[in-house]
This record gives structure tokens, sequence and C-alpha cells, in this order.
């Protein structure tokens, strides 16, 4: 018998874009929400620009985005970890695809993780290299993805002193 465990998540959201005329018309109402989790500080998001957003503001394309390079990251420390590799410096510049068809339909087409690696000197590269097919395998937010999540890691021995910034 395989045992199952469930992790439940709750978020908030409330549109405060309301500007006194509701939705009457596509230009009548600010994209503003707000993203709530008890006990976290609140994320004010918005519309995309090309949407009537504020540029200012987090989208949701871009909190997708980044919630699929930061589950990748730390799914491949942990990794990492549990292998023996030190990893001492670790960014990464993801960038996702959205297409529009003429219709306003729209989905991801792809996104693209650009992990860029410093590893402690002495660590195995070919393993931590590895790891990373491993971790995209692994990722809660990739495995939930119905679009191609494709990782294109740089991997480098660390040659500053010690392992941290």
């Amino acid at each position: 018998m395989t045992m199952r465990r469930v992790h439940e998540y709750s978020v908030g959201l409330k549109w405060d874009g309301n500007r006194g005329l509701g939705t009457r018309d596509y230009l009548s109402y600010a994209r503003r929400f707000r993203l709530t989790v008890e006990g976290k500080p609140d994320i004010v998001g918005t519309a995309d620009p090309a949407f009537h957003g504020e540029t200012h503001l987090h989208n949701p394309e871009e909190l997708l985005l980044a919630a699929v390079t930061s589950c990748h990251m730390l799914t491949y420390l942990a990794l990492c970890a549990r292998n023996g590799i030190t990893v001492s410096r670790y960014a990464d510049s993801a960038r996702g695809i959205l297409a529009l068809q003429a219709s306003g339909e729209g989905r991801f087409e792809e996104i693209e993780l650009q992990p860029l690696v410093a590893v402690a000197p002495g660590s195995d590269v070919a393993a931590a290299i590895q790891l990373h097919e491993r971790a995209h395998e692994l990722c809660f937010i990739a495995n939930s993805c119905s679009f191609p999540i494709h990782c294109r890691a740089d991997v480098q021995v660390d040659r500053s002193e010690g392992t941290g910034n």
C-alpha cells in the first residue's frame, strides 16, 4: 500500500480595481489585485501592461514564471545537499513564452530556465549538472504544468575564497 501525503495551501484574492463603475466596459476598471496568505506579506499584482495593467506591479504571468524557477532551485539545492555537492551561488534568468490567439485565448508555450550555478572546488560538476534533470523531474510546480519547461544549466567551480557570496 502506497502512503500518500497531501499538503493544502490557501491564498486569498481581492480585486482592488473598481473605480466606481465596476466592469461597465473594458477600460472602466483597474486590474489591481491583492493576494493574501495568513501570516505573510501581501502581494499586490495587476495584469500585464499589454492588458491595461500597471508596469510597477507583478502580473500572473511573472508569478507563474517565479513559481517554476524558484521550485526548481529549491529542489535542486536539496538534491545537491543530499548528494554531497556544495553550491555556493545560484542565479537564474528564466523566460517564458505566452502565445495569444486572435480570439483572445492564450497559453504558455514554454518556459526556459537558465540557472548559473557555482559549486565548491572538489565538487562533481558532471553530477551537479545531472541533478538539474532530476530536480526537473521532482519539481512540484513543473509537474503541474502542461507545457514544456527546459533547463539550460551552466555549472562552474567557484574559484572565489570560501563558499559564501
